[in-house]
């Protein structure tokens, strides 16, 4: 296969130009993908619930502890949410930094006070 590739004016790739064999096997695989994006877009969009912001997203995703996230997000202390889900403060700090699991009863009181679904605290 042979790509021409044409540069702008300051030479950095602008555009390709690629055989019609080519475009014509790649164009099925980018409109799937294209409708796969929409159709995703589409179904976030329709669901009901609350969305968080990147932030808070990506502090989840790089591996905080979900009820800190959660909390902080919140603005609540730990010494406020122990107390609104009825438990020690000290056992709450022990779940946040992962010296204990905490019980399911726990962090679904834990959920409840910081409004999210229990299985978004493991």
């Amino acid at each position: 296969m042979t790509t021409q590739i044409i540069l702008d004016e300051a030479g950095k790739p602008a555009y390709a130009v690629i055989p019609w064999r080519e475009y014509e096997r790649l164009m099925p695989d980018a409109a799937e993908a294209a409708l796969s994006d929409e159709a995703l877009y589409d179904e976030a969009k329709a669901e009901s619930g609350e969305f968080f912001p990147a932030e808070v997203v990506d502090r989840l995703l790089a591996g905080e502890s979900p009820i800190r996230v959660y909390r902080t997000y919140r603005g609540m202390t730990q010494k406020q949410l122990a107390e609104a889900a009825g438990i020690n403060p000290v056992y709450l700090s022990q779940i946040e930094t992962g010296k204990r699991a905490g019980s399911v009863r726990t962090l679904t009181a834990v959920a409840r006070v910081l409004d999210v679904d229990p299985g978004d605290l493991l």
